[in-house]
């Protein structure tokens, strides 16, 4: 590998693994904030303690969640700077633009009012406290808007011009970067399969807890199963909404790849030669690289459909498209063709842990349509069983009872997995382009950074990062594990805006509220 080689990869391997490891928590982050809301919402609106009592232990794993999400996205934005200052120079000034209104607007905008929220639960009425954590939600969907049209740019640039003077991009419609299909199409389906990453978070730990009650249901909390009751409906709920959201939103991401970069959708097939139609494979045998001949699984007329609607219309090969690429922007056909083996791979896993945590969505509320799991002397006025959701079918329940424990606290992680190959995909499928079209990977990295420098910074990103996930995963897991403190009273008083609400409150000092 020569220097200019190693230059590039050690580049990319640093960007690749600090944004993958950033994007666990932003997911989270988007979901948690409104299912927070949501739930404090239902508090406010009912005055039933278990909604207060959910949204104070979901919105403790949010506050856990995006205090990681905001230390690990800050070296996002160092690294343009450090590993990309060609990139930087060359389109700074049409990149940076959504990238500073994310900063300026939605993240000051998410943490003031998060700052609200945390401080203000007997110093604000209910409502305005709930409506603090509804801006916090708004916050985070719009920092992934403007983060997201930044990305969607260098996928499909709009909105530019070249200074012929300067040699660098120039913005010149700012309407165009920000809402163009493109971004459109990725943000819904980016926060779709956003909330289907809270859903599934939320059936895992709302899961084990109602697993562990009903092993012991002598030590079982009523209120404490009432709670993650109510949190395994609405996380399954969410589950089966934003799972078919995703599908539907990917399937026309997948039409609007295949106008703008062809290469990408047949290399997410590994489709070699044109076809009319073509197939999508289920999985493959053999090395893909070299084209996939001993197919187990394939259904006709699929990728023609993801493409273009039309079962039967034709899709350009890899080689027909390499070569396309080759006579318009020269150099060797060979140079236009990302990493086969990964897109290929990273497109039917994103597709098949993201479509699992949706069944598991169906099946979990089929499943528990009866609460089963409850046992009749821990139920409550609010779990009582409408009559029409006593459906039959019971030889078969007892056994999807017996392992929707296991499932449910498994599928936690299945979208974290979809979203991270997801990512991966998107950005090895637009290889060997920086800015698809305009700037090259090789040519957009930083020219003055040696090669000593880049391994000395991602071995030090690596070891810091990994010390993150433990101080995060131990996090997560002791308070998940405690589950929600039923003993907590909600305020037994609205606060108003004219000062605390007792004389006792008016004597504590401000403290966090947790």
């Amino acid at each position: 590998m020569d220097l200019a080689v190693a230059h590039e990869t050690i580049a990319r391997w640093q960007f690749g693994i600090t944004t993958v490891y950033h994007y666990l928590f932003v997911p989270l982050t988007i979901s948690l904030a409104s299912i927070v809301a949501g739930l404090e919402t239902a508090w406010v609106r009912t005055g039933k303690d278990k909604y207060f009592h959910a949204t104070k232990f979901w919105g403790k794993l949010f506050l856990i969640n995006i205090a990681m999400g905001v230390v690990t996205g800050i070296v996002q934005e160092f690294q343009f700077g450090m590993n990309w200052s060609d990139y930087s120079r060359f389109v700074g000034d049409v990149f940076g633009a959504p990238l500073a209104m994310e900063a300026l607007i939605a993240f000051f905008f998410e943490s003031t009012f998060i700052g609200l929220w945390i401080f203000g639960w007997d110093k604000l009425p209910k409502k305005l406290h709930a409506a603090c954590m509804w801006m916090v939600a708004i916050g985070t969907a719009l920092s992934a808007y403007f983060i997201l049209a930044a990305n969607s740019w260098m996928q499909h640039p709009v909105g530019y011009e070249v200074n012929p003077a300067t040699g660098k991009a120039q913005l010149n419609d700012i309407a165009r970067v920000l809402f163009q299909d493109t971004a459109v199409v990725v943000v819904l389906h980016t926060l779709t399969a956003a909330f289907l990453t809270g859903a599934a978070f939320v059936i895992g730990i709302s899961s084990f807890h109602l697993w562990r009650a009903k092993r012991k249901p002598e030590t079982a909390d009523p209120k404490r199963t009432a709670v993650m009751r109510t949190s395994l409906r609405l996380g399954l709920v969410l589950a089966v909404i934003f799972g078919l959201g995703s599908a539907l939103s990917g399937d026309e991401l997948a039409k609007v790849m295949f106008r703008q970069q062809p290469m990408k959708m047949a290399a997410a097939e590994a489709l070699w030669e044109t076809q009319d139609p073509a197939p999508f494979s289920i999985f493959a045998v053999g090395n893909v690289n070299e084209g996939h001949n001993s197919v187990e699984l394939e259904i006709p007329g699929i990728l023609s459909f993801l493409a273009n609607s039309n079962f039967s219309s034709p899709v350009p090969g890899i080689n027909d498209t390499a070569a396309a690429e080759a006579a318009k922007y020269g150099g060797d056909p060979k140079d236009y063709i990302p990493n086969i083996f990964v897109t290929y791979w990273g497109f039917r896993l994103m597709i098949g842990f993201g479509m699992t945590s949706f069944v598991v969505g169906l099946l979990g509320l089929w499943t528990t349509r009866k609460r089963r799991f409850l046992a009749p002397e821990h139920r409550t006025a609010d779990d009582e069983v409408p009559k029409l959701m006593l459906t039959p079918h019971r030889e078969l329940g007892p056994f999807l009872t017996r392992w929707s424990w296991r499932i449910g606290i498994v599928t936690l992680g299945f979208p974290l997995i979809a979203n991270s190959f997801g990512w991966i995909f998107t950005e090895m499928g637009r290889q060997p382009w920086a800015v698809f079209g305009l700037m090259k990977t090789a040519d957009a990295v930083s020219p003055n950074v040696s090669v000593t420098t880049q391994v000395i910074a991602l071995s030090t990103f690596t070891l810091l990062y990994a010390i993150l996930a433990v101080v995060e995963v131990k996090l997560l897991v002791k308070y998940a594990k405690a589950g929600p403190d039923t003993a907590e009273r909600p305020p037994a008083k609205d606060p108003t805006l004219g000062g605390p609400s007792s004389d006792e409150d008016a004597d504590k000092p401000l403290a966090f509220a947790y």
